[in-house]
């Protein structure tokens, strides 16, 4: 007896945050998010299949999903594998020709078609594509500077073969969110003289949002969010204050480049960025369909 009243709470439970939803359902309702999927959830299999769950329910739900993911712990065990060295400038993977033979192999192929193939076990219609495809993300030479501590003199690197995305062409993807279908993209892009370009997933996933014009891009990631001075997460930020909190050094490391995408992102007309904890259960539905959210808001 004591089984079934407690089985029964559960259901009302279930029921009352089902109700709950729908406001933001309706919030929502044919909008277009972008997701990049990193952190956790791309190592792990039980949250593999709960984050591909989720975007199924959000298409359900008249949600339009774009899935972007990375993959460089991947890339750095095959490049290991294949006995090829590679070193890091600025947050950004050091490109060459085999490098990226090795990044396109990894990215569209073992990653992207696992994700795709998760998604479709859960009752979706995923593809997978690259940014290659349909000229989706065209590109230039990313290039970085450092400045030397001791003459305080800056010096541009090269870093090979990695990607600026400078146009994106998006026809192909609105094909696919005016149907059933899921895309699911792979950080890598086109050149103009027919280079092939490693791009950072976030900068892939933020040039796909301002080309789609997006609700939401959704920065998924291994923190909670962004933090202030006191090390407490913000669950709202302007981005105004996002450029003081860069410049006085309380934005720092790996949060620096997040937070920038996010920024250039909001310029090219996307609603909001979320950066938030890709490790929490149902992160993305918890900050698209309830009033609690799940990480750090950054609108305009």
């Amino acid at each position: 007896m004591e089984k079934s009243a407690a089985m029964r709470r559960d259901w009302i439970a279930t029921a009352r945050t089902l109700s709950e939803a729908l406001p933001y359902l309706q919030r929502y309702d044919g909008a277009t998010v972008v997701i990049k999927m990193g952190g956790h959830a791309m190592g792990d299999d039980r949250a593999m299949a709960d984050f591909a769950r989720d975007i199924v329910l959000m298409k359900q739900c008249n949600v339009n999903p774009v899935v972007v993911h990375g993959g460089g712990p991947q890339i750095g065990e095959m490049l290991k594998r294949l006995s090829i060295s590679s070193e890091f400038v600025g947050g950004l993977r050091v490109t060459d020709e085999a490098t990226v033979e090795v990044v396109e192999m990894v990215l569209s192929g073992r990653i992207n078609k696992r994700i795709v193939q998760a998604i479709n076990a859960q009752g979706g219609r995923a593809v997978g594509l690259s940014g290659k495809d349909a000229n989706l993300v065209i590109c230039e030479k990313a290039l970085r500077t450092v400045r030397d501590p001791d003459s305080n003199i800056e010096r541009v690197l090269d870093i090979g073969l990695v990607g600026e995305p400078v146009e994106t062409h998006t026809e192909l993807l609105r094909f696919f969110l005016e149907s059933d279908y899921i895309p699911v993209l792979a950080p890598v892009g086109a050149g103009r003289g027919g280079e092939t370009f490693n791009v950072n997933g976030d900068t892939f996933a933020g040039a796909i949002a301002g080309g789609m014009k997006a609700e939401r891009l959704l920065l998924l990631t291994d923190v909670p969010g962004v933090r202030n001075a006191e090390g407490e997460v913000l669950t709202q930020i302007t981005a105004r204050e996002v450029r003081a909190m860069i410049a006085d050094g309380t934005i720092s490391g790996g949060m620096i480049p997040k937070t920038e995408t996010a920024l250039k992102a909001i310029e090219q007309g996307v609603g909001a960025v979320v950066i938030l904890d890709g490790r929490a259960p149902h992160a993305v539905l918890l900050e698209l369909f309830t009033e609690h959210g799940a990480g750090s808001l950054i609108r305009a």
